[in-house]
């Protein structure tokens, strides 16, 4: 059964009530009990993370992501904004939580999707999430399998990373342009959606 995490307290307070391993149902609990957006998330290893809200420059940039690949055509039920997937990992499942993902096929109703159909997971690299979006989720995304995983930077030009799944099951680099250039081109040049 989760646990109940409805009350403020502080991070000492945190501590000493948290349980030792924490469940995707303790996860999901956290995030509905958190009256200020908070985004939690665990790695494989059951490392807790808890990153603040996003800004409205974060907001815009997922938008227009959302919106470019929707006017590509892609089914809006292939197409999701901050959805819950399990990572699989050696001994036991991470829950991460990126800012967009797109599937081959509709999901069923879920809190924690499996990665089975994820052909592309995106996160807006935020302030304090840099070692976790760029380097932890690389290494968990292509162990899952999943074919793509994009990261956007908060520079000025708002680099896109795209990372491709190798041959060899891990991620290789394959472009790095601005987000206005990205979204300029056709969606299909960097992505196959389908079964």
């Amino acid at each position: 059964m989760p646990r109940r995490y409805d009350v403020a307290m502080s991070a000492e307070a945190v501590g000493r009530h948290m349980p030792a391993v924490i469940t995707l149902d303790d996860l999901a609990a956290m995030i509905e009990a958190d009256t200020h957006g908070h985004r939690y998330e665990t790695s494989v290893e059951g490392a807790l993370s808890v990153v603040p809200p996003p800004d409205n420059q974060h907001a815009i940039i997922a938008t227009r992501l959302m919106a470019w690949l929707i006017a590509a055509g892609l089914p809006l039920e292939q197409i999701m904004q901050v959805a819950g997937i399990r990572v699989p990992g050696p001994d036991g499942e991470g829950g991460r939580v990126p800012d967009l993902t797109v599937w081959s096929r509709p999901q069923p109703p879920a809190v924690w999707m499996s990665t089975a159909d994820l052909v592309l997971a995106i996160e807006i690299i935020s302030p304090g999430s840099e070692a976790i979006d760029q380097v932890v989720k690389v290494s968990e995304f292509a162990a899952a399998g999943i074919p793509q995983y994009w990261t956007v930077a908060r520079d000025t030009a708002n680099t896109v990373t795209i990372h491709r799944l190798g041959p060899d099951g891990a991620y290789e680099v394959t472009a790095r342009v601005p987000l206005t250039w990205l979204l300029q081109t056709s969606v299909g040049d960097h992505l196959s959606v389908g079964d």
